[in-house]
């Protein structure tokens, strides 16, 4: 058959996506992105530590990213966005922002990680006071809290699971029982901490339950980068993404159904 007349494949532009070594959750990252728009992912070098401060800040050193990114250059990404939240937390406002900068040093091209993804989401949802759900340890999950404060927002509940491993196969039961312990009445929004944590599914199905905007790593993380790109995120029912689901939150809906959907999701990590 004969397909000269198709032109070649549509043009693509590209995000390229700096992840830590463990990072198992390429494909929910890619749930998010509109189809004129490819990934392009690297990973920082493996080192042995579980999931805690050290290794947050290990795989957020400066030359380790601007290693990682010079890895893209070749394929010219139009923004680069570091997938860790914890990496980009445990700095504090300021270390985030220094993360940026080297960054787009090393791609000459804008630059986000999932933290700062995060405060922008919480200033384009009108956000206070915020409930966080986390699968970190005390003591990580105490450095989210302490990068959120500095932003201004105050934390109105927290539930978090104690892991320093394989994050990324938390079933989707466990992080919806986590979001209901966290969530209190003056909540104004809540967000579940770590790009390991499989989250797009549950979202809408937690929003319609707990009447409030759910937003989550990943979702962040692809919404501020394609933002960057002056396009938009994927992400049916979600009120970050859709503005007809936002407009919809705060008053009584139609039962969602099983949160859970056909089968407890094995998708797995930690950042």
């Amino acid at each position: 058959m004969d397909v000269s007349f198709l032109g070649g494949p549509s043009p693509q532009r590209g995000v390229g996506v700096v992840a830590p070594f463990d990072f198992a959750l390429d494909r929910e990252l890619w749930r998010w992105v509109p189809d004129e728009v490819s990934l392009h992912m690297t990973r920082t070098p493996f080192v042995p530590v579980e999931v805690s401060l050290d290794l947050a800040r290990m795989v957020s050193e400066h030359q380790t990213l601007s290693e990682a990114v010079g890895t893209l250059n070749a394929i010219a990404p139009e923004v680069i966005a570091y997938a860790c939240t914890s990496g980009s937390f445990v700095g504090g406002v300021m270390g985030e922002r220094a993360m940026c900068e080297a960054m787009s040093r090393a791609g000459a091209v804008p630059a986000i990680t999932t933290s700062g993804g995060l405060l922008e989401a919480l200033v384009e949802l009108d956000v206070r006071r915020v409930a966080l759900v986390t699968p970190y340890t005390v003591s990580v999950t105490q450095s989210l809290e302490a990068y959120v404060a500095q932003a201004g927002v105050t934390i109105s509940g927290c539930a978090f699971m104690g892991l320093t491993r394989h994050i990324w196969k938390v079933p989707y039961r466990e992080v919806v029982d986590m979001a209901r312990q966290a969530v209190r009445d003056d909540a104004d929004a809540l967000f579940i901490s770590c790009t390991n944590l499989p989250t797009y599914d549950v979202i809408p199905q937690l929003e319609a339950e707990l009447r409030i905007p759910v937003i989550s790593a990943n979702q962040v993380t692809m919404w501020a980068a394609l933002r960057r790109l002056g396009t938009r995120a994927v992400g049916p029912y979600q009120a970050l993404i859709n503005p007809e689901a936002r407009a919809g939150l705060g008053s009584p809906g139609v039962d969602p159904g099983p949160v859970v959907p056909e089968e407890e999701q094995q998708q797995e990590g930690w950042t």
